[in-house]
Formats: C-alpha cells, structure tokens, sequence
C-alpha cells in the first residue's frame, strides 16, 4: 500500500508543488538527484570516474506539452554530450521520449531524439532511451529501433515486470540492441505487469539469461538492481554462458547501496552509475522512494533529527 500511495504522489501537482517548497525534502533528494544544473553533474560524474565507475546521466523532466519545452531539453542534451567531450567524462546519456515530445508530437520526438543522437556520434557518446509507463512502451522500442538504422550507438529498456517482456528481451537480443533492464517503477494493471514481488524477481533473472542466451553481435546488457541476489544471478548465468565482462555491467541509481557498486568494481565487474540532475526532481524521487521503502523511513528519521533540540541529545543529521 505505500508503494502505491508513493507512485499516486509522483502524479499529484498539488504534492510535487507542495513538496519542492519544503526545505527538508529538497534537502533529502540532493541524496539521489546531482544537482539542478549541468555543472553540478559534470562534478558527480568526475567524482564517480575518479573512484573507478562510469555514469550515465539524464536530465530530469518527463511528459512535456510545449515545443518550446522540448527545444530546451534538446538543448540540456546535446550540451551535455559536448561537455562529456570536452571534460573528457565516462558518462552515456540517458532520454525520455516523453521529454522530446512523445505524448502530444510522435514526429517532434522523432525529430529531437535524430538531433540528440547526431550531437551524441559526434561526441562519441552512447545514449540509452529509458522506458515508461506501457501507454509508451510499443512506440519507444519502434522509434528507437528505427533511430538505430542511423546510430549504432543507441539502446533501450526493458521493464521486467511487462509481461509482454519476455517477447522483447529475445527480439532484442537477436537484434543485437544494447539493452538495460530494470524491475519496473510504474503503476501498471495486473494484466499488463506482474504485480508480486517474487514474480517479478524471478522475471528479472529470467530475462537476463534469455538475453544472453540470444544475445547477436553489437548487444550487450545492463543489469539494473540493487539486489544482491539479482546481481550474483546475474553474474552466474553470465558465467555459465560464457559472457565476457565486456558484453554485460551493472547499473545504479545515484545515493543507492554505494557499498554493492563499490564491491562489484573491486571484483573487476563494470558499474555504471545513473545520475539524474534537474529542477523537475520531485517525480523521480517519488518513484525511487516507493521502489525502496526504507529510503522513506530514512528521511523521516533525519527530518525528525533536524527539528529535535540539540540538548535532547539527538544527532544532526
């Protein structure tokens, strides 16, 4: 049930409204979000880089209804691929479609995701399309099978709580398209997504040995959990199916179980960290917080903290 009223959040503009205007909880998301501007995650990423791991970035802001929207997201990307080129960054970029237009304008987004990944070749930057909710995911996977015609240096997710995923997994994996999956973050009607946690758990491995199993050349996946269990499975059927190193990593969010992408790099497994930066910071929070509860529990402990006297005897958070 707090799962559910979490991701019913992330929708109320009356609770995003209210939320970027409380001090407490703009505070607490500087723990997942880099910043609010490109400087800010130019800093983050240098420091991921520094301590052994890549990064892969996205500017916030979802579900746009303006052109002129879209040109200013257009603009954040393309000069964040110049920055990873001039700051000679390890960082991919991460897009919404929605960002570019998709849920008024499918040929604008078209349109803006050709001049993204234009500006990305030139950097040499490879850029990943996440995936939403399922009133977009057909059209993501055709748009971006389509771009990569044009841009080798493209891929896309897949949600393994879809039960329409197992389909997609092999199709892409034949396809030799760059894949990240990910457990799923939205609220979706059980006949379109599992909804228990364990079916989705063994969906997830399930996947990440389908994708190997049928992996083409130019493939490669990106296994996103922060779960012990889903990690060390992933890292047997990658070694019963001989997968190198090279063809496989794992990714995580910013501010989440540091201690796991720090032991994974130490045992020689690539880690790829997502960095998101931006004002629109209230959605995605909202998002992390009903997929790891106990990160909820943790802000509530270090608001309660902060308004303690000091002579209670509480520690500052």
């Amino acid at each position: 049930m707090l799962r559910l009223l979490l991701l019913a959040l992330s929708r109320s503009r009356i609770a995003a409204h209210a939320a970027v205007n409380f001090p407490g909880l703009r505070s607490f998301a500087r723990r997942f979000v880099a910043g609010q501007t490109r400087a800010d995650v130019i800093e983050a990423v240098r420091a991921l880089n520094a301590a052994g791991l890549d990064a892969t970035v996205s500017f916030l802001g979802e579900a746009v209804a303006s052109e002129a929207e879209v040109a200013a997201a257009v603009g954040e990307f393309t000069g964040f691929v110049g920055a990873v080129k001039a700051h000679g960054l390890r960082s991919h970029l991460s897009v919404k479609l929605t960002e570019l237009g998709l849920a008024f304008d499918r040929a604008l987004a078209e349109r803006s995701l050709e001049t993204v990944l234009a500006a990305a070749d030139d950097a040499g930057v490879f850029v990943r399309v996440d995936m939403e909710d399922s009133r977009y995911t057909a059209a993501t996977l055709d748009i971006v099978l389509a771009a990569r015609a044009r841009h080798a240096a493209c891929g896309v997710v897949v949600q393994a709580y879809l039960r329409r995923s197992a389909d997609d997994i092999a199709s892409l994996a034949r396809g030799g398209v760059p894949v990240r999956l990910v457990k799923g973050a939205y609220r979706e009607p059980p006949d379109v997504a599992l909804q228990e946690k364990r079916e989705v758990d063994a969906a997830f491995v399930a996947l990440v040995d389908a994708y190997f199993a049928q992996m083409a050349d130019g493939g490669s996946l990106a296994i996103a959990t922060h779960d012990g269990r889903m990690t060390s499975a992933a890292r047997r059927a990658a070694a019963a199916r001989a997968v190198p190193r090279a063809r496989y990593e794992f990714q995580m969010l910013y501010g989440i179980r540091t201690d796991l992408q720090r032991s994974l790099h130490a045992e020689g497994e690539r880690v790829r960290v997502y960095v998101p930066y931006g004002s629109h910071w209230y959605p995605y929070l909202m998002r992390r917080l009903a997929e790891r509860p106990a990160n909820l529990w943790f802000f509530l402990r270090s608001t309660f903290r902060r308004g303690r006297p000091r002579g209670g005897g509480a520690t500052p958070a």
